[in-house]
């Protein structure tokens, strides 16, 4: 069921006012130019995941802490990279990353990488969210599902990532009926090898499917092979402008 409220500024038809998030790019040495253009003013973020080394790594990182900072200093949000392995992460080791994200990195907040999805699986993920809210009050989580949950998985988190996948497959995606009794902001979807005559297209699905923060590249994941997110796509000023001033139906 699709989302229809008021227009408001910077939005289509449906009235969903949309930001990007970033799922995470290479290392800030690999790509120093991509991470400085993430802190450019206007840009229309919601957050930027940060991820060091599959975690925060072993030792704070001096590039990966001038970058957070240059983020922090523009007000943009930054999430550390925290993998449930879809429930099979041990609670104490998710716990000790969590930590050293927020003592080396002061990080906003967290993105659950690769969480479950399961009703049988959400205690564990409650338990682990409701940890992290203690350690950190004003922390933001966001659930990295990559499809759609069992509803619960919603009251546990500020934002689910219900779709991450290709282009194929989201222009055919349904979102679930579910959804529409949360707002827009409430979600999440990560598109990659989108077409550059595509992205008006991609925008509005998403906007239609009521999610607020989006992520569209047209770096492709070679069959699975690599990651799509860790390069800034080929036309990142195309989507910060529809992004940020919104596309006609």
């Amino acid at each position: 069921m699709p989302h229809l409220t008021s227009t408001t500024a910077g939005s289509t038809g449906t009235g969903v006012r949309t930001a990007l998030g970033i799922p995470g790019y290479a290392h800030p040495l690999v790509a120093p130019a991509q991470w400085a253009e993430l802190a450019r003013p206007g840009t229309p973020l919601d957050w930027v995941v940060l991820d060091v080394a599959a975690g925060p790594g072993s030792r704070p990182d001096p590039h990966c802490l001038e970058a957070a900072g240059r983020l922090r200093a523009a007000g943009v949000r930054v999430l550390g990279h925290l993998d449930l392995t879809y429930g099979a992460r041990a609670f104490g080791e998710l716990l000790s990353d969590a930590h050293r994200h927020l003592d080396w990195y002061r990080v906003d907040g967290f993105l659950l990488d690769r969480c479950p999805t399961e009703r049988t699986a959400l205690p564990e993920v409650r338990r682990a969210v409701t940890t992290l809210r203690a350690i950190s009050d004003t922390t933001h989580i966001v659930l990295g599902h990559g499809r759609h949950p069992h509803p619960g998985y919603a009251e546990n988190a500020d934002q689910l990532v219900t779709f991450a996948g290709s282009w194929s497959d989201y222009r055919w995606s349904q979102v679930a009926e579910w959804t529409a009794d949360y707002p827009p902001d409430r979600f999440c979807h990560f598109v990659h090898s989108v077409p550059r005559g595509h992205l008006g297209e991609a925008l509005r699905i998403a906007r239609w499917q009521g999610a607020a923060t989006v992520y569209f590249t047209d770096r492709t994941d070679r069959g699975g092979r690599v990651d799509p997110w860790e390069a800034m796509p080929g036309y990142w000023d195309d989507i910060v402008s529809l992004v940020g001033t919104g596309v006609s139906e």
